[in-house]
């Protein structure tokens, strides 16, 4: 991002522990502060061994991703910004008192708190190729907070949650949207499901204020997932989210990270894409030498080579399924039936 013209950067304070307990239990909050550095307790509330293993310093280290989201939130809530970005954030799989999948503390759902703390509605778009769960679990039972999770479905990836069946609590059914794809999704089916779905959906829920989380796991090159996106699908819904943004929000969006463990090929380029369209940007395609210079090394060293020498894929680069396409399609049009007919009942007045 510096190499193609950012310069604004803030850097986060660690959220206190009043700011954490408007998600998480204070029992948790001093379980992850004990846990830190002492491995004796080890399976408590999901900490270590696996996903989330205790390490020195690890409330510290979460609590400053968690204070870079609600840094954000406070500009936008105060007027100061209207784009914020922390590539940093995006740990969508915490729980109030458990940690999950690499996650510690919630800063999305901390953050959507802080909006809702100031009477806002608010839209959750997470397009990780992991389910958004800890997110719609913090607001399962709010009709002000809608999240729509894009995701693998939960029979093939972590959590194993996700199905179009989870559609949010008694008071808020409908304002949990949930579209799990096949393995081995590309662009052409996860994008029509992003147009299809989310812009309809925010028409209907009327958000003040955008959330959006965008993990890059879902690309062709990462390690951990199954589904084919380029960057090219990842171009397109950032501009997309943008215009949303600015239709529905007064163009007030925080933008987090999220997974991508493709560090060198996919996670530089993909979060790119989200300050680029943030900046109302267009980057040269062309990724400068330098910077695939500067890298080179590490990436031949995590065998993540080469480099693309270009930020949006080849429009060839992965091949289209149709058998794929055929579950993924049913899915949709099941998703897109059963939600739009809820949130016709659910409407604000």
């Amino acid at each position: 991002m510096e190499a193609l013209g950012a310069d604004r950067f803030v850097g986060p304070e660690p959220a206190s522990d009043v700011d954490l307990r408007l998600i998480h239990t204070g029992r948790y909050i001093e379980t992850v502060k004990l846990a830190s550095g002492d491995q004796f307790l080890a399976g408590m509330a999901g900490l270590g061994p696996g996903d989330n293993p205790i390490f020195p310093g690890m409330h510290e280290a979460a609590a400053a991703v968690a204070g870079g989201s609600l840094a954000a939130m406070d500009r936008l809530l105060d007027g100061s910004e209207t784009h914020a970005f922390h590539p940093g954030g995006g740990l969508h799989h915490a729980m109030a008192d458990r940690a999950s999948g690499f996650c510690v503390y919630n800063d999305p759902a901390l953050a959507i708190a802080r909006a809702r703390q100031a009477g806002l509605r608010v839209l959750y778009v997470d397009l990780d190729v992991h389910h958004g769960d800890g997110v719609q679990a913090a607001f399962w039972d709010d009709p002000a907070v809608m999240t729509i999770s894009l995701h693998e479905s939960g029979n093939y990836l972590f959590p194993g949650t996700g199905s179009a069946r989870e559609m949010g609590g008694r008071d808020a059914v409908g304002t949990a949207v949930n579209m799990p794809f096949e393995p081995g999704t590309s662009d052409g089916d996860w994008l029509a499901a992003l147009e299809r779905l989310v812009p309809p959906l925010a028409l209907a829920h009327r958000p003040d204020l955008l959330v959006t989380q965008h993990g890059c796991d879902s690309h062709a090159f990462d390690p951990l997932a199954h589904m084919l996106l380029t960057t090219r699908a990842m171009h397109r819904a950032t501009r997309l989210l943008d215009g949303l943004a600015h239709r529905h929000c007064g163009g007030r969006w925080l933008a987090t990270g999220g997974g991508g463990y493709d560090i060198y090929r996919v996670v530089p380029r993909s979060w790119l894409l989200v300050w680029s369209a943030q900046a109302h940007h267009e980057p040269d395609d062309v990724l400068p030498e330098a910077w695939r210079a500067r890298w080179a090394a590490d990436a031949e060293r995590e065998g993540r080579t080469p480099i693309p020498e270009r930020l949006l894929d080849p429009a060839d680069m992965v091949r289209h399924d149709p058998a794929v396409s055929q579950v993924n399609a049913r899915t949709l049009d099941a998703v897109e039936r059963t939600v739009r007919a809820l949130l016709v009942r659910q409407a604000p007045a």
